[in-house]
């Protein structure tokens, strides 16, 4: 099977690529500069990003699958636009570059926060309503226009599946990830203090083996939750110091008290031209999309998300072996 992939040198895109070749695969990525997680694999590269259409007919020609999973994630706001422009604008032509080629089926990777987070209080699956108002924040506007882009395109008749990660770890975080950083600054004590908040948390190689089940049985238009487990920060604290007999930081800090520090944070990290470690988005975030159903996964893919002490000891060591952690730990 002649496979395509965006995104393949993101983290989740790491692991997916992996388990393409471990099915003895045909895989072609599409790559820009940063070529760290496909280095050495047996894959084909085309160069260009999802902004350049005829880099995605190059991408997509002849293939039987493609895999979207090029994005861009921020915590701070719009970024100039270049949130809506790649992840609304790149997964268009993502997806017009799939219907002239003829591709058999698109496997389009959401995101949980392209879904409402209101109410906070009750179950969040598939049938939740879009982040789609002006009160949304802009990623989270933008992977739901991004999802309603390839719904339309099932209506003009491509095959398409979507699939909506929640926070992710796991090893083959190249950057790292902004979820691998937090885990390897908890790891360090690199925080003074926690915030009182917490993530679904997903391992990345549960991600990829969703997004291939979905690919084989995903019915054609529909969404799945790829989902983990809901952990508050003071869990993760607590499960790495258990894993390795280290000290960690479990004191959290009211999320009203991080409030005032967070807009000026965002406010120094703009006039620095760096993405700062939280901001308001980020706060509320921690506060949100607690109680997340993978069930329809389950029922129809055979999803079974792993335990987290498992990732999160398997992420460290792979950030061990890549040298990322503290010399003696």
């Amino acid at each position: 099977m002649k496979t395509a992939i965006t995104g393949a040198t993101g983290h989740v895109g790491a692991s997916l690529v992996r388990a393409m070749i471990g099915q003895g695969r045909s895989v072609r990525v599409l790559v820009r500069e940063d070529l760290r997680a496909v280095n050495g694999l047996d894959v084909e590269t085309t160069k260009g990003d999802v902004l350049d259409f005829d880099s995605l007919i190059q991408l997509t020609k002849g293939m039987d699958t493609v895999f979207h999973l090029a994005v861009k994630i921020s915590i701070t706001g719009s970024e100039g636009g270049m949130v809506e422009k790649i992840n609304v604008g790149g997964t268009r032509n993502v997806i017009e570059a799939c219907l002239k080629n003829r591709v058999k089926r698109l496997v389009h990777f959401s995101s949980i926060h392209a879904f409402s987070s209101d109410p906070v209080d009750q179950v969040l699956d598939e049938t939740r309503k879009l982040a789609l108002g002006k009160d949304h924040f802009p990623y989270d506007r933008s992977k739901a226009l991004g999802q309603t882009e390839v719904k339309k395109a099932v209506d003009r008749g491509l095959d398409a599946v979507i699939i909506n990660p929640t926070a992710v770890l796991g090893p083959f975080d190249f950057k790292p990830s902004r979820m691998g950083q937090v885990l390897l600054d908890i790891y360090h004590r690199r925080y003074p203090a926690l915030i009182n908040g917490g993530y679904d948390w997903v391992d990345a190689r549960d991600v990829a083996a969703c997004a291939l089940a979905a690919e084989q049985k995903g019915r054609k238009g529909e969404n799945y939750l790829a989902s983990g487990h809901w952990f508050h920060v003071c869990d993760i604290a607590r499960i790495i110091s258990e894993l390795y007999g280290r000290k960690t930081n479990r004191f959290a800090t009211p999320i009203w008290l991080c409030r005032l520090p967070a807009h000026l944070v965002l406010a120094y990290a703009k006039l620095l031209g760096v993405t700062p470690k939280f901001t308001p988005i980020a706060l509320k975030t921690l506060q949100s999309h607690r109680h997340i159903s993978h069930e329809r996964a389950t029922r129809e893919l055979g999803y079974q998300p792993r335990p987290i002490e498992e990732t999160i000891r398997d992420t460290l060591e792979w950030f061990r072996g890549q040298g990322m952690l503290d010399p003696g730990d």
